[in-house]
């Protein structure tokens, strides 16, 4: 429902002051004739016309149809009776403001063809009331045809504006809710494996302590160099710096299964992102699923044998990580792991495939998109 100074119009080539002239204008033409009857009469019609206009700015639903009729049937009998066809940019101007397009072409084309049979009307009854401002009424029949597409275009154009501005703002919602998410998945795969692995050095320099102090020691400075290295992620992470390499997170798979004692076997190429030339967000991603798996075999498996195989072709790069545990069916809190390993393969066309039958094999597959680059001068 639009407010009731909405009857003037903001930014069109009708100002408030040609407003003004129309609402006054109609006096003129009521008054040259001294008859009261139809001074009478086309006050009435003014007022009864403008108390329709009024409404139709209040009313809502097939309401403003109705108001929008009476305007046209007012102005049909002002035209005929006093020569003033002028109401009529009145109504063009409320219904370029109709925001269904059905309802708008539907009164736009019964507004034209009643004004313009109304005028054709006029000039066989009276042509010498209506052929002095023949000039005046040729420029209200082009404001009538034109206008109201006018009004329409801006309303639809300020309406898809509107929601534009819905849409940035909804984005910019997903775009903080998914910041969140990733932010999550990267501290649960970076501090989940550094907390795992402390806790079990903490475990391990608790046992050698009775037995062998020295080697106590050195677990107790590798928990401490571990805490070190978490800590330092957690501020790279943080100031969103963080580039995770492949070749070291195979490094700290060796250095947690070793503490698991875990038998770790590796198969195939772990430096393939240096000869292959991968973007560093993918590395990031395989770097980042490896360090879930693995850490899931440590957590969840009580497996005695990891093998993590490396394969990449012209067409795909996979990982495959492989353990000898009790399967997937008999571990316990799995789930977030394995959800934002598969959220961080969509980001890249990837995806996760586990099996299971004498052994759980989780399968990491990213495809390759292949660039060809001819160097100048080359024949």
């Amino acid at each position: 429902m639009q407010k009731w100074y909405s009857i003037f119009p903001k930014n069109t080539w009708l100002s408030i002051y040609a407003w003004i002239v129309f609402c006054l204008l109609p006096f003129f033409f009521i008054f040259r004739t001294w008859s009261a009857v139809d001074i009478s009469v086309g006050t009435g019609l003014l007022v009864l016309y403008f108390i329709s206009y009024f409404f139709s700015f209040k009313s809502k639903s097939g309401l403003v149809y109705m108001w929008v009729s009476f305007e046209i049937v007012i102005n049909i009998v002002m035209t005929l009776l006093f020569g003033y066809v002028y109401l009529s940019i009145f109504t063009a101007f409320f219904i370029g403001n109709i925001r269904s397009t059905v309802g708008f072409f539907i009164m736009y084309g019964l507004h034209i063809f009643f004004t313009v049979g109304a005028i054709v009307t006029g000039f066989f009854l009276e042509i010498n009331l209506f052929l002095p401002q023949v000039h005046f009424i040729l420029i209200t029949v082009i404001g009538v045809i034109l206008l109201p597409f006018n009004l329409y275009n801006r309303s639809k154009r300020e309406k898809l504006e509107d929601q534009l501005e819905d849409a940035k703002e909804r984005i910019s919602e997903l775009m903080l809710i998914e910041e969140r998410e990733r932010i999550a998945r990267d501290l649960h795969d970076t501090l989940g494996q550094k907390l795992s692995m402390i806790g079990l050095k903490s475990d391990l320099a608790r046992r050698l302590i009775p037995k062998s102090p020295e080697e106590a020691e050195r677990e107790l400075a590798d928990i401490r160099q571990t805490a070190s290295t978490a800590l330092k992620e957690v501020r790279e992470l943080v100031a969103n710096i963080r580039a995770t390499k492949l070749a070291d997170e195979v490094m700290r798979a060796r250095q947690i299964l070793a503490a698991a004692e875990i038998e770790l076997r590796i198969e195939g190429d772990s430096d393939f992102p240096v000869v292959t030339n991968i973007p560093s967000n993918v590395e990031n991603v395989l770097g980042m699923c490896l360090k879930e798996a693995v850490t899931n075999v440590v957590k969840h498996s009580e497996a005695t044998v990891c093998k993590v195989v490396f394969k990449h072709s012209e067409d795909e790069i996979s990982i495959i990580v492989q353990d000898d545990g009790k399967g997937m069916k008999n571990r316990k809190s799995v789930g977030t792991g394995l959800k934002g390993m598969r959220e961080r393969l969509e980001f890249v066309n990837g995806s996760l495939e586990i099996k299971e039958d004498s052994r759980t094999t989780l399968t990491i597959r990213v495809p390759v998109v292949i660039t060809h680059q001819v160097e100048e001068g080359k024949a």
